[in-house]
């Protein structure tokens, strides 16, 4: 086989290679990318550990690549090559774009900035292959013929812009291209901007060239060798270099002999194979990065599901402590109060509520002073209520006060800071909360006499009640006692004496045990062990807010394992 025929053979097999290329690119890796999108997007990152802040940033960027990038580039493989003409304030970024194009498309001059608005050309043929996308919402799109077929020029603002909205769309712009074109000069290539800019690219997997614009005669030898170096030095040993001289002051477009260079390297581009060859490179290239990036942001994940782990393992561990500690206050009996005792004293020589009748063994009192006394008694209710809600909150707030130590105080794990109670929008809820729950314990009390009215305080068994067809819980004696105990004190009378025996009071359970002896205290501790349980509830309450910050532990297992997953399927992919 003769050279030219090896030659146009290899040729072939090259474009058949990267046809072959693109179609499974477009066909399998653009559900890997759609999905990585997706499970990328569903990643949150909550707690303030280390790593947090960059972790976060780079998912966004990962988003901004498979948004502005990856995705519609897969999606439309055919759609003509954008090169990006890109650099700092000054670099003669729209000069050099209109002087390939031949024609001044692009404002250029001397105001800063110049680039106000992207500018994209294409070739008119390419027309129909141009997908809308990020490049052309945020473009002003224009035909040209002096663009060659398979490609797309676009000038970009500067990457210095001192208008924050061209940085950004600077750079969102950079993120879409397949390939950057950046333009540097001989004073400013020495800059971090350019280097930083390039490394973001190698980062992703660009193609990139690079243009050095306005360099003197006397000094080309040694700027540009010192370019070379600086690019060998990074790793970019294959990027192209065009060199552009200094031409002096001068207004329009350069001589086109001035950018031939660069014409032709277009121009090689150029063609749907080549032109595809280059998009197919860069999006190998990018893919490639992903892995990377995915594995950080999966470690990332995996680090914040660890504090979570632990955060949730600390605040839970509180749990135990704090619901014997708000038990105990019940049990003990110290939730009168004060409050209650002054109350039992003011009844006491008013409707005289301790000094009730007892012959055998049953209370005596008319109807009438029973209805009086238990008016009275619906004061104390007030204050006995008033005393348990006080209780139930304080429980509360010392659960909360001492979350706040353990999740931001000395020695506390990573990230408790962002779960540390709202002290203002907790003490609001138990505040609103707590009095609706002691209402129903109150409530229950009086369903205990009511029940009691009609089968005694026993548990509706036979045991201790009679067996001569009386009342079924606790025996005809029994319900009598307790029937007569309600016409003394009112059915709500007697319930609010149940209840203030239960909260601690010990003149209601001196008063209890003349008129029913025994039969009050299975009531009475049946309603203190329901306190204690609603005390308890609240300190739930407490831990559980904090629980909900941290959210459920799953979904941040199931992130981190999507993201797994997505990785291997890059890595079988490319």
């Amino acid at each position: 086989m003769t050279p030219s025929l090896e030659t146009r053979a290899s040729r072939r097999a090259a474009r058949k290679a990267g046809a072959d290329a693109a179609e499974e690119i477009g066909l399998t890796v653009h559900d890997v990318a759609r999905d990585l999108r997706r499970d990328v997007a569903a990643v949150e990152l909550p707690l303030p550990i280390d790593g947090a802040q960059e972790a976060a940033a780079s998912r966004d960027r990962l988003l901004a690549q498979l948004d502005e990038h990856l995705l519609p580039r897969l999606a439309e493989l055919s759609s003509p090559a954008v090169v990006v003409v890109a650099g700092s304030t000054g670099a003669g970024k729209s000069t050099l774009y209109n002087s390939l194009l031949g024609e001044d498309v692009s404002d250029a001059g001397v105001l800063r900035p110049t680039t106000r608005e992207p500018v994209l050309a294409f070739h008119p043929a390419d027309a129909d292959l141009v997908a809308p996308g990020p490049v052309t919402e945020l473009s002003r799109v224009v035909q040209h013929e002096g663009v060659p077929r398979g490609t797309a020029l676009l000038d970009a603002p500067d990457l210095d812009s001192f208008v924050q909205q061209n940085r950004s769309t600077a750079h969102q712009l950079l993120e879409a291209a397949d390939l950057w074109l950046f333009v540097t000069t001989a004073a400013r290539y020495g800059d971090a901007l350019p280097w930083q800019a390039l490394a973001r690219a190698t980062e992703r997997g660009a193609s990139v060239a690079m243009v050095l614009n306005r360099t003197p005669k006397e000094t080309l030898t040694t700027v540009r060798g010192d370019l070379l170096q600086r690019l060998r030095d990074h790793g970019m040993t294959d990027v192209p270099l065009f060199v552009i001289p200094d031409v002096g002051p001068h207004e329009g477009l350069l001589d086109p002999s001035v950018v031939a260079p660069v014409r032709r390297w277009l121009t090689l581009l150029a063609g749907p194979d080549r032109s595809r060859a280059v998009i197919v490179r860069t999006l190998k290239g990018a893919l490639g990065a992903l892995p990377g990036w995915v594995t950080s942001l999966a470690d990332a994940v995996e680090a914040q599901r660890e504090a979570t782990h632990v955060l949730r393992r600390t605040v839970t561990d509180e749990i135990p402590a704090a619901e014997r500690l708000a038990r105990d206050a019940v049990a003990a009996g110290v939730v009168a109060g004060a409050s209650v005792e002054a109350r039992w004293r003011d009844l006491s020589g008013a409707v005289g509520v301790d000094r009730v009748k007892v012959r055998a063994d049953r209370a005596r009192s008319t109807r009438r002073a029973g209805r009086a006394r238990e008016a009275a008694l619906d004061e104390l209710r007030g204050d006995v209520v008033a005393a348990a809600s006080r209780t139930l909150v304080a429980a509360g707030a010392r659960v909360e006060e001492r979350l706040r130590g353990v999740l931001a105080g000395p020695g506390a794990p990573a990230g408790g800071e962002a779960v540390v109670p709202d002290g203002g929008a907790r003490a609001a809820a138990r505040e609103a909360g707590t009095p609706p729950v002691v209402q129903e314990w109150a409530s229950r009390a009086d369903a205990l006499v009511e029940q009691a009215r009609t089968s005694g305080f026993g548990s509706g068994g036979t045991e201790g009640g009679s067996t001569d067809g009386g009342a079924p819980g606790g025996g005809e004696q029994e319900v009598a006692r307790v029937q007569s105990a309600a016409k003394a004190f009112g059915p709500r009378g007697l319930a609010t004496l149940l209840l203030a025996s239960a909260a601690g009071s010990d003149d209601a359970a001196r008063v209890l045990t003349r008129v029913l002896d025994t039969l009050a205290d299975g009531p009475v501790n049946e309603l203190r062990v329901d306190l204690a349980d609603r005390a308890a509830a609240v300190v739930d309450a407490e831990v559980q807010a904090v629980l909900d910050e941290l959210g459920p532990p799953e979904p941040a297992d199931d992130a981190a394992a999507g993201l797994r997953v997505r990785l291997a399927e890059l890595r079988r992919l490319t």
